[in-house]
């Protein structure tokens, strides 16, 4: 096989007859262990018995031209070959999963026993030394064919102009060139097939609200019946693969110790804007060592739940600015250093230092609370999480955590301008409601409402009501138009922040999980 600079895959829906030869020899070529697949052969069976037919799509990495894998990859372990190829490096990858979130196709899977992420390569070892990849040569239809894009005489470009081919999720613009002849569209689409009462073949009933997390997102569907809520459904998914979801509770606990760390010295700026610098325990010594605590809490969270912990460093030793996970990196680590120049002003009484420092801590609190508006944004995979209400509601949910924190250290210490701090809390909240409600009743795409349905009315409905909503926003703020309208609010406002920070954790635990419910293959 000559040179080639853009490598793509055409694959015949027509011609495969779902006899999984491409996911044994892959398996075989790459070594990749159970449970995890590089490529494997979807089912899908349509039509009212007795006109039924059951058709077979074959789902793999889709090469995108625009891949939002290597983007959000903080190391560059994940990286584009001579040939167009996207490849990836394991000695640079530090498991943090963020490429499973941002691939719009379920392509990847982190290795169990490399604990790295991989994912299909088109056999790029064999490729460039002129062999074809395995999958190709054990197809015994011929229903694979990898070629060269740019050459207007390769078979692949043949087929792709002689015939009506399609991509999945166009709609992402990632410019997969993974082309399907004679797919059907509910086969590339899993949000127009579901799981039917009685599982899968050869395979157990897998649930979107597993708590292990190792599910195949489905509505499940009565047999010989749709779901009254998915009029999208015209197929049952008869076989497909399990993907685990990728970020979970310490991702979620991460959202909001960081708001805490941001909201608490947003506050502190704000006293000190109020004239009240010279208060050294509430303003000056308190919120840059709660800040400092809760920082470094976020960071233990974020490391843990990498992959391969050991190799954190490398987001600062090999990392890719294109990434958000670095560029929040570096902001973690500016905030902290003005938290600490703010501690030494504090601590030496200085007024004057921690006026110079209050605009420098305001906007290192807005970054730490907000940067991760811009790293879901990378996540392409999870319309939910493609909103542009995420970063005003990340900073009003780091003035609600900072009201919080402060209403509860009110009780230690004498804080200034309580009812200040008191209105900040029911300001955030307010806000906090209101955005929630815009999203809740904007449209969306399908995976948008799929998602938002799984939330309000799915497997995480009594987490985003109950908690969420109810002890997240209604109670505290309850509690704090009572704690304003009293002469004994102290402690009332501070009960209302304790269930605040608390409901703001189930809040964002559903929206997380409930992002990465939809199917994507």
């Amino acid at each position: 096989m000559d040179t080639m600079t853009r490598l793509g895959f055409v694959l015949d829906s027509d011609n495969c007859i779902g006899c999984h030869a491409c996911t044994i020899a892959c398996k075989s070529e790459h070594d990749v262990p159970l449970g995890v697949n590089r490529t494997w052969v979807k089912y899908i069976e349509t039509g009212t018995f007795p006109d039924v037919a059951r058709k077979f799509s074959v789902m793999r990495c889709n090469q995108c031209e625009d891949a939002p894998c290597m983007a959000i990859c903080p190391t560059n372990a994940l990286f584009r070959a001579d040939n167009g190829v996207v490849d990836f490096q394991d000695d640079n990858c530090i498991g943090c999963k963020s490429c499973m979130n941002a691939c719009p196709y379920d392509a990847l899977y982190i290795n169990p026993e490399t604990n790295t992420a991989h994912k299909c390569n088109m056999c790029n070892h064999r490729v460039e030394v002129g062999l074809e990849p395995s999958c190709q040569v054990v197809c015994p239809t011929e229903a694979i064919t990898i070629g060269d894009l740019d050459d207007p005489h390769s078979k692949i470009n043949q087929i792709i102009a002689r015939n009506e081919t399609a991509v999945r999720s166009p709609e992402q613009n990632t410019k997969p060139k993974v082309f399907y002849k004679g797919a059907d569209q509910a086969s590339l689409d899993p949000t127009r097939s579901a799981l039917s009462n009685d599982g899968m073949i050869w395979a157990d009933r897998l649930f979107a609200g597993d708590p292990g997390g190792k599910s195949h997102p489905s509505v499940p569907v009565a047999l010989g019946s749709k779901p009254t809520d998915e009029d999208g459904v015209v197929a049952r998914t008869a076989y497909t693969t399990a993907h685990q979801m990728t970020w979970k509770a310490k991702v979620s606990g991460y959202l909001v110790t960081k708001a805490v760390a941001a909201g608490v010295m947003l506050v502190a700026a704000l006293l000190v804007l109020m004239g009240h610098a010279d208060e050294q325990a509430a303003v000056g010594v308190a919120p840059p060592v709660i800040a400092g605590i809760f920082l470094g809490i976020t960071g233990i969270l974020l490391i843990t739940d990498l992959k391969q912990p050991g190799r954190f460093h490398y987001l600062i030793t090999r990392g890719s600015w294109e990434s958000w996970l670095v560029k929040g990196a570096y902001i973690l680590m500016a905030f902290a250093l003005v938290c600490g120049l703010w501690f030494v002003g504090g601590l030496a009484g200085s007024s004057g230092l921690l006026k110079g420092l209050a605009i420098p801590a305001v906007l290192g609190a807005l970054g730490t609370a907000g940067y991760t508006a811009f790293l879901f944004g990378q996540c392409e995979g999870r319309d939910l999480w493609q909103t542009p209400l995420l970063l005003p509601t990340l900073l009003a949910q780091a003035v609600t955590a900072g009201g919080a924190t402060y209403a509860i250290l009110d009780l230690f210490i004498d804080v200034p301008e309580g009812q200040a701090v008191q209105w900040c809390l029911l300001g955030g909240l307010a806000a906090t409601a209101a955005l929630i409600a815009i999203e809740l009743t904007s449209k969306g795409s399908r995976h948008v409402e799929l998602a938002v349905h799984e939330m309000t009315h799915g497997a995480y409905s009594q987490q985003f009501w109950f908690g969420g909503v109810l002890l997240g926003i209604v109670i505290p703020a309850v509690l704090v138009i009572i704690a304003l309208s009293t002469d004994i609010g102290a402690g009332i406002a501070a009960v209302a922040g304790v269930s605040a920070l608390i409901g703001m954790f189930a809040y964002e635990d559903s929206f997380v999980r409930a992002g990465q419910s939809v199917p994507l293959s």
